[in-house]
């Protein structure tokens, strides 16, 4: 099969499809990798790298969506790249199609078949394509909050590990599942103050026992949710629906009981936000005011750090790509952990969490891939 790499062009993005070492593994298997020229700069991985790798380099992203068999992304295709696919190519990339409704309607128009990342399962239950880019961002939005936090960049000017003789800041986190353990476990090094609010009990006794008092937990009511919110100086929004838009937890009418530049952190951006007032935000400029409450809502926070934002995608798409690679749609038809991943065919949408997200009828996955 033909893989082919395209450069990221959405805005901030410096993760790369495939790595040079996940290009060797393609080619020792028989594959054909095209890259586009300057794909890897963000890592620090010329092209050149990539050619003692096996890899072809190619002038331009319109050259590897004529001719690819498979297209392997980080971020979901921009407009200008979903209008170049084609019937019977494969997009294997992060969607996040719930509340996207443009870019749904560009991929069913396109024929092609989108695998996206985020919704391949594993034997547990888990979702680990997303997990790695979840520990990341997890680690991150700590990181973020911080920065937030100070007076110049318009916060209340409170340290999140306070000093000796000074309480540490207070932080929420909503969300107890990848983000969230690894937002708490960064904030617990830092000497936080650190609460976690969970809706399963068997989750919320893992946290317990995992941090050993380090973390205080509580189950998510909604009353719960909204003292927890009202006393924090940090909240961290990490919930996740699989495939589905996020639910929206915090009210903008909740915003004029907080703490006075008290930070959110919208981790689930992606998926259309998890607090009323979120809206998609960039590095270059990460934050802005609702009702003096600062809002960090960064829509690719792990694109920050693409070294090891990109490695450690490459780890956990490698065995999963090289599936579609060798048997192509049959490879969705055998394993019914990649056939989680198919949002779209043919023009019909697969997944029912975006399909009913937009109001749109879904189609089964099994029974359309088969015929």
């Amino acid at each position: 099969m033909r893989i082919g790499v395209p450069k990221e062009i959405k805005i901030e993005e410096y993760r790369v499809g495939l790595t040079p070492a996940s290009v060797r593994e393609y080619v020792t298997q028989g594959h054909e990798v095209i890259v586009e020229q300057g794909a890897g700069a963000g890592i620090g991985a010329g092209d050149d790298v990539y050619r003692s790798a096996g890899a072809g380099i190619v002038d331009t992203s319109a050259e590897i969506f004529a001719t690819a068999d498979m297209v392997v992304k980080v971020k979901e295709p921009q407009s200008v790249e979903w209008r170049q696919l084609r019937e019977n190519q494969i997009l294997f990339t992060y969607l996040h199609l719930a509340p996207d409704a443009q870019q749904t309607k560009g991929l069913a128009a396109s024929g092609c078949t989108a695998v996206a990342y985020e919704t391949v399962t594993d034997a547990h239950g888990g979702l680990p394509l997303l997990a790695p880019m979840s520990e990341v961002a997890g680690r991150l939005a700590i990181e973020a909050a911080g920065a937030a936090l100070r007076k110049s960049a318009d916060g209340m000017g409170k340290l999140i590990g306070g000093v000796p003789g000074v309480a540490p800041s207070r932080i929420a986190v909503i969300g107890g599942g990848v983000v969230g353990t690894h937002a708490a476990r960064m904030a617990a090094g830092l000497g936080a103050d650190i609460l976690i609010l969970d809706r399963s009990l068997p989750r919320l006794r893992i946290l317990d026992e995992m941090f050993q008092g380090r973390v205080r937990t509580r189950y998510a009511t909604l009353e719960a949710i909204e003292e927890e919110v009202i006393a924090a100086d940090v909240v961290i929004g990490a919930v996740l629906v699989p495939g589905a838009s996020a639910p929206k937890l915090v009210s903008r009418a909740q915003l004029g009981r907080m703490k006075r530049r008290a930070v959110l952190v919208d981790v689930a951006i992606d998926q259309g936000g998890c607090f009323e007032t979120s809206r998609p935000t960039t590095h270059q400029a990460p934050t802005y005011l609702v009702d003096e409450i600062v809002h960090y809502c960064v829509a690719n926070m792990p694109g920050a750090v693409p070294v090891t934002s990109s490695h450690a995608l490459n780890n956990a798409t490698l065995p999963f790509g090289l599936a579609l690679a060798g048997k192509g749609i049959r490879a969705l038809i055998e394993d019914p952990h990649l056939r989680a991943g198919v949002n779209v065919h043919r023009g019909q949408i697969t997944n029912r969490a975006v399909a009913d997200s937009q109001n749109l009828p879904a189609a089964e996955p099994e029974t359309i891939l088969a015929a």
